[in-house]
């Protein structure tokens, strides 16, 4: 698996996304339209696209009807390997915003002139949200997490200070319990400082680790400025693995979003974002067409 740390440093390989790009036809009419629901896309669901052919994929995309960004490709001051004038006008040239950012802060700590140059980035970018996208499987321990956090909100200070929100965004780890303790709850919630980092709740990986996206809402009502939506085929015991092969576009399995988005005001929840870890099963546009066709006609609605 190409976990997300090894993905922000932008391979620059992509022969796949290039097969890719032809995959759906232009819908421009049809995602004018939908954008008025202002549905996001987490681009790390089309990396290998988004490797290959920043611009092309950006317009695909922009054609279903995506309406806010959030980037997966930050790396020393650039995204996508544009500074960040020049990813702006992309996707502003589109009628897209560049809304959010995943950015890690590696396990060994960040300087205060590396957070400053993270913050500043992304300030020239426009976005209003960076988020901490993963813990590496090594640093999963009480400790580990513990001094993580601290550095987190160290860097939603800096962050705050250009007037973006840092946040966390969970996989399903992060619910299974260490040492007689269950991280999200028992270090995350209570460590973290809910002025300086929001949760990205992840409605996929919450609900394969055995939580209830709604009860988790009230039990920290606004805490949960953003959501990813990402559907599963299967309802199943709580597991802690990181398999993706149960993903599905949005609106196509077990999951209930109206449900969930109906208690957005309980959350904090501001914006959506789709997305599909799994890159559609080697189809990442038709994926993202199904998901994006849902939510405009049935889910939002």
């Amino acid at each position: 698996m190409q976990n997300r740390r090894d993905f922000l440093k932008i391979s620059a390989t992509g022969s796949l996304g290039l097969m890719l790009l032809g995959a759906t036809e232009s819908r421009a009419g049809v995602g004018d339209d939908r954008k008025k629901f202002g549905v996001g896309l987490q681009l790390y669901s089309i990396r290998d696209a988004m490797a290959a052919d920043v611009k092309g994929t950006l317009k695909k995309v922009s054609d279903m009807g995506y309406k806010n960004m959030e980037l997966a490709g930050y790396s020393n001051g650039k995204f996508y390997g544009f500074s960040p004038a020049e990813f702006k006008k992309i996707i502003a040239d589109l009628g897209m915003v560049s809304l959010s950012s995943h950015a890690a802060v590696e396990s060994k700590g960040i300087t205060v002139e590396s957070a400053k140059l993270m913050a500043d980035s992304h300030a020239a970018l426009g976005v209003k949200y960076c988020i901490q996208p993963w813990v590496n499987d090594e640093d999963r321990t009480i400790e580990k997490y513990k001094q993580m956090i601290g550095d987190w909100n160290k860097v939603g200070k800096i962050m705050k200070e250009v007037e973006i929100q840092f946040g966390y965004h969970n996989h399903n780890f992060e619910f299974k319990k260490v040492d007689g303790l269950v991280p999200y709850y028992d270090i995350f919630m209570k460590e973290m400082d809910k002025d300086l980092i929001t949760m990205e709740l992840d409605l996929f990986w919450a609900s394969k680790a055995g939580q209830d996206p709604v009860a988790m809402f009230k039990k920290y009502p606004g805490r949960f400025q953003l959501l990813h939506f990402k559907d599963m085929h299967t309802n199943q015991p709580p597991f802690f693995d990181v398999i993706k092969d149960d993903i599905c576009s949005v609106g196509e399995g077990v999951i209930d979003f109206k449900k969930i988005w109906a208690a957005k005001e309980v959350a904090g929840a501001k914006y959506l974002f789709v997305e599909d870890d799994n890159q559609g099963n080697g189809k990442p546009f038709e994926a993202l067409e199904v998901s994006v066709k849902n939510l405009t006609t049935k889910i939002l609605k």
